[in-house]
């Protein structure tokens, strides 16, 4: 019997910033930060267009709830928001994200 590789905890891929815990301080590139609320997640790349009205998506996440000015399809974009995997929507595609901030990058 072989055992298997121990999945990343998060199921989260490689350009999902998980969280640090209440009172870690983290820093990017160039200057400090401020981490996003507790059991908030960060991503960041180019905004993708749905198969959808309406529905866009960033690395097959779908965004909902954010600012529809900035999260327009071929923007680059950061997002602070949470996971939220059993949410229903009417795009038929992607892990429902529910955006908390977003700024164009």
């Amino acid at each position: 019997m072989t055992s298997q590789p121990t999945p990343d905890p998060t199921g989260l891929p490689e350009s999902v910033t998980p969280t640090p815990p209440p009172g870690v301080k983290t820093a990017k590139p160039g200057g400090p930060s401020t981490p996003p609320g507790v059991g908030a997640t960060t991503l960041s790349g180019t905004v993708q267009g749905g198969v959808e009205p309406g529905c866009v998506l960033l690395d097959g996440y779908l965004l909902l709830n954010g600012p529809r000015d900035v999260l327009t399809p071929g923007a680059r974009v950061e997002v602070t928001g949470r996971v939220e995997r059993g949410m229903m929507t009417t795009c038929q595609q992607g892990t429902p994200f529910v955006v908390e901030s977003a700024r164009r990058s």
